[in-house]
């Protein structure tokens, strides 16, 4: 055990822990290619990881919600694109037990006995629309943001159906489903060039006359979370209630701590060899050792906010209570401190490299790179965060509850 994994903390032991050497063997290739190792995807698949977030009832392990965060902060700490994709499959497969609800379990426990891959499109300028024919509805249009979709089964899909009495300029029914990325009509676009998670595969769907059973449509309000709540609402399970959003920010706030204390490991193992102008000991100099101090408290301070929120959100699930607003916010919020403090961390690590560090490669810079996704994505976003809790706090009306 390095003296960073040991400052961090032990981990108990993990279902991804005999995956990593493969994972990390291939990170920079990912990163170079655009894509994730394929034996990597399909080693994932045959393992537990892919039904974590799945009830026993519909076949998964039920993973609770800190243990997937601990998954996901150890992949991470190898590669990113490859946390990432997983992540969106865990917290969208959730979001498809709230959607289709007890009416779609045969189509769920089907999902996670084939050990099938799920995404979500639907990011700024998706435009799906979709219109009845006898006992299916016929998709035509693109979704954009699907991460993972390259390597899944199943996309999840939001639309606007079309009404044969729809009056010009009103406002469209939105309705839910899922769709084989398999399916006749069905393409994926690589459009994902961004300087970070270049291997996520957050592409854009195309879909192209492609007919779904009507039996897997549900109506779909921008209130969600509030419908999942109520009691009348009925669920798969209890922690289908939880949002799935929110638990997205808190598996991102793990997805965080595990890159930083990744770059921090390598930063600590590398700067004792390596010597400054005159050759003075880099690892020797003050600067050095303080920023490297302020880093790793930084990152363990972060993991302890992620993991008092995983906790809390375990017990609400054990307890069978149902959350409320402001312990929806708090989810959000221990997420949105602890991506402030890993990115604290990381300009940290930065600032201690040196022009020689960058020059001589290393994996540095890629991780770097992959963070800067993570503060700015819009479930954990400061701007929508802070104010969302502001408005709580101050008694303001949330006018905008689909945030």
């Amino acid at each position: 055990m390095s003296l960073v994994q040991n400052f961090m903390g032990m981990r108990s032991s993990l279902v991804c822990e005999p995956l990593l050497p493969l994972i990390v063997r291939q990170a920079a290739q990912a990163d170079s290619t655009r894509s994730v190792d394929p034996t990597v995807i399909a080693t994932i698949k045959q393992t537990d990881l892919i039904r974590m977030s799945a009830t026993r009832d519909l076949g998964g392990i039920e993973a609770s919600i800190g243990a997937m965060a601990r998954e996901l902060e150890a992949m991470a700490g190898c590669c990113a694109s490859t946390a990432w994709c997983l992540w969106n499959h865990l917290c969208v497969f959730h979001f498809f037990c709230a959607q289709l609800g007890p009416a779609g379990i045969e189509s769920l426990k089907n999902i996670v006995a084939h050990r099938e891959w799920v995404s979500f499109p639907a990011g700024a300028g998706t435009s799906v629309r979709g219109r009845v024919d006898g006992d299916e509805v016929i998709l035509t249009g693109r979704a954009s943001f699907a991460s993972g979709s390259r390597y899944g089964e199943w996309a999840g899909c939001l639309f606007a159906l079309e009404q044969e009495n729809e009056q010009p300029g009103g406002k469209p029914r939105i309705h839910f489903t899922v769709v084989r990325t398999d399916a006749p009509g069905v393409s994926v676009d690589p459009t994902w060039f961004s300087m970070s998670l270049r291997a996520s595969a957050t592409d854009h769907i195309n879909y192209d006359n492609v007919r779904v059973p009507c039996s897997l449509l549900r109506p779909s309000r921008v209130d969600y979370r509030y419908q999942f709540r109520d009691p009348a609402t009925p669920v798969v399970a209890q922690r289908y209630r939880e949002d799935w959003s929110a638990l997205s920010v808190l598996w991102l706030g793990a997805q965080a701590v595990g890159l930083a204390t990744a770059a921090l490991a390598d930063a600590c193992h590398e700067l004792p060899g390596r010597v400054a102008i005159f050759g003075v000991k880099v690892a020797d100099r003050p600067a050095v050792q303080l920023h490297i101090g302020e880093a790793a408290a930084a990152i363990s301070a972060a993991q302890a906010a992620v993991y008092a929120g995983c906790a809390e959100t375990d017990a609400r699930i054990e307890a069978g209570s149902t959350p409320t607003e402001a312990e929806y916010l708090r989810q959000l919020s221990y997420s949105m401190v602890a991506l402030r403090l890993c990115d604290d961390a990381m300009r940290l690590l930065l600032r201690v490299q040196g022009g020689n560090s960058l020059r001589e490669g290393g994996s540095f810079e890629r991780r770097y790179r992959d963070f800067q996704a993570m503060p700015i994505h819009i479930n954990a976003h400061p701007d929508r965060v802070a104010e969302l809790v502001g408005k709580l706090l101050l008694g303001v009306t949330n006018d905008a509850p689909f945030q």
